[in-house]
C-alpha cells in the first residue's frame, strides 16, 4: 500500500537570495553598566571586545523587530510577502510560551497562511534555520522560506551579574531561501552536548518564578568553560562544513562566526588558519551577544560596508546554549 503515496520533489540547490536587518534606536555604551558591577568599560573591552550594544525599548518587540528586518530581506531578493511559503523565527526571548512569534509575524506582514513556527536553538538558531530551509526548498515543501534570527536579551540580563550584564543586547536579522541554479548552500554540520545544559541557562524556570513569586527570570553563563568549548570545539566543527562544502579556507571569502567574544573569533581564526584576506564578522564590538540575530547582523553588516561581498564565499556558524551548534558554507546574497 505504500506505493499508493506520492512524493514531491522541489528546487536541485538553494540560496540566500536576501538578508534584512534591525537594529534598536537605544545605544547603550559600557559606561551605563560599569558601577552595577563595579567594572570599567576598558575591563569590559579587554574581557569581550565589546564597547556597545542596543536594547529595545517600547514598540520595539521580538515580532515588531522581526518584522523590521524580513522586510529588508524581501526587498534584497526582490520578492514580495505573497511569495514567501514559510517562516522559520528562531528566538529564546519571545515572551510567550505559546503560540509561537512566526505566525504573529506572518500575520502581521499580511502572509496567506504560510507554514510559520520558531525554533529554540539560542545562538545557533539561525544557521539551524537556514539548514531547516533549505532542506524545506530542496524537498518541495516551499519555495521561498524566510527565516529570522531575533532576541529581546536586555528582559532577560540581570544589570548585577558581572558575568553577562554586558555580554547581551537586542536585534533581528533575517534572510529569504530561494530556488537556485548552482549550489548556495552547502551542507549543514550540527550537533548537540547535552551534557553540557547548564553551561548557558535561565537561572529560574517558569516554575519558580511563579513559586518563589519572582519578577523575572534571568539567564547565567559559565564564562570560561564556554570559552574553552568555543575555541577547542567549535574550530573543528567549522572546519567539517568546509570540508563538507569541499571548500578550502583559502576559498573562503569572509567568515561570519556567532558573535560572543572577540577573543573566541580571533582564537577560531587562529586555530583555522585563516587567511588575511578573508574579511572577519566582528559586529559584537557595536552590538554584543544578540543570540539568534548574531549570525545575520554580522552578514548584514558586512554586506553594508563591503559590498563587494555581494556573491562571495562566506562561512557562518552559531554555537551556545544546549550546547548546540550549527555551521554551513553559503554564498552570500
Amino acid at each position: 500500500m505504500s506505493g499508493l503515496i506520492t512524493s514531491r520533489t522541489g528546487a536541485a540547490h538553494t540560496r540566500i537570495s536576501g538578508i534584512g536587518a534591525y537594529r534598536p534606536r537605544r545605544v547603550v555604551p559600557n559606561s551605563e553598566l560599569v558601577e552595577a558591577i563595579d567594572s570599567s568599560d576598558e575591563w569590559i573591552q579587554e574581557r569581550s571586545g565589546i564597547k556597545t550594544r542596543r536594547f529595545a525599548g517600547d514598540g520595539e518587540s521580538v515580532v515588531d523587530m522581526s518584522e523590521f528586518a524580513a522586510r529588508g530581506a524581501l526587498e534584497m531578493a526582490g520578492l514580495d510577502v505573497s511569495d514567501i511559503d514559510a517562516v522559520i523565527l528562531a528566538t529564546v526571548t519571545f515572551p510567550y510560551q505559546t503560540p509561537a512569534a512566526a505566525p504573529a509575524l506572518a500575520d502581521r506582514m499580511g502572509m496567506s497562511k504560510p507554514a510559520a513556527f520558531d525554533i529554540s536553538a539560542a545562538c545557533a538558531g539561525y544557521c539551524h534555520g537556514i539548514s531547516l530551509a533549505n532542506d524545506m526548498v530542496r524537498a518541495g515543501s516551499a519555495r521561498h522560506v524566510l527565516v529570522v534570527g531575533v532576541e529581546r536579551l536586555s528582559d532577560f540580563t540581570s544589570r548585577t551579574d558581572r558575568g553577562v550584564a554586558f555580554i547581551f543586547g537586542d536585534g533581528a536579522g533575517a534572510a529569504i531561501v530561494s530556488p537556485s541554479e548552482t549550489v548556495g548552500i552547502g551542507p549543514t554540520v550540527w550537533g548537540s552536548e547535552g551534557d553540557k545544559w547548564d553551561v548557558i541557562a535561565q537561572n529560574e524556570s517558569w516554575i519558580d518564578v511563579h513559586e518563589k513569586k519572582l519578577e523575572w527570570p534571568t539567564i547565567g553563563m559559565q564564562g570560561q568553560r564556554v570559552f574553552r568549548w568555543a575555541v577547542w570545539s567549535m574550530a573543528p566543527v567549522a572546519q567539517q562544513a568546509l570540508d563538507a562544502a569541499g571548500v578550502t579556507v583559502d576559498q573562503l571569502d569572509a567568515f561570519i562566526p556567532h558573535q560572543a567574544n572577540v577573543r573566541i573569533i580571533d582564537a577560531m581564526c587562529k586555530q583555522l588558519k585563516m587567511p588575511e584576506h578573508v574579511a572577519v564578522a566582528r559586529d559584537i564590538v557595536d552590538m554584543a551577544n544578540t543570540s539568534a540575530a548574531s549570525v545575520p547582523l554580522a552578514t548584514e553588516r558586512l554586506l553594508r560596508e563591503q559590498p563587494e561581498l555581494r556573491g562571495a564565499l562566506a562561512l557562518q556558524i552559531g554555537f551556545g546554549a544546549g550546547l548546540s551548534y550549527a555551521g554551513q558554507v553559503v554564498v552570500l546574497p
